[in-house]
């Protein structure tokens, strides 16, 4: 009996010593968010997400969908009415319509957006140009593009 008190003394004492690990900016309960890439075209944007699971979670994804992996995704973006047009375990593809103003003539203008959340890498890219972002919150001042 005195042999079992001194080792629930020692694991309690070992789980103290051991520091936990810092919550990660990038990680969303069980998603961690690696990179987004966000493609403007006319009023639309196409969003490819990367990212990892858990693997705990993984199996539980796979065993009863992915509906709350595609929200978790959508609030962490901030568009909450985009359309997912795939969701993997490591990626997802999303489209938003009109997310972009049009100002006639093909001319575009893709606001300030803000994400619930650090996004590592950010890219986005219009038919001109291509503006990359590291530990963004957000996509500050909009960008101005003409479609092709």
């Amino acid at each position: 009996m005195k042999g079992w008190a001194i080792a629930v003394c020692l694991l309690f004492t070992a789980a103290l010593a051991i520091p936990a690990p810092a919550a990660s900016p990038d990680k969303y309960g069980y998603v961690t968010i690696h990179d987004v890439d966000i493609t403007l075209s006319g009023d639309q944007a196409h969003i490819r997400v990367n990212y990892t699971l858990d693997e705990p979670t993984r199996v539980i994804v796979l065993l009863l969908g992915k509906q709350d992996l595609k929200s978790r995704l959508l609030t962490v973006l901030n568009y909450p009415d985009a359309e997912v047009e795939s969701i993997e375990l490591d990626r997802a593809d999303l489209l938003v319509d009109d997310v972009s103003y049009s100002y006639g003539r093909g001319v575009y203008w893709f606001p300030e957006h803000r994400f619930n959340g650090v996004i590592p890498y950010l890219r986005v890219t219009t038919p001109q140009v291509s503006r990359e972002f590291v530990a963004a919150d957000g996509i500050p001042n909009g960008i101005g593009y003409f479609d092709t």
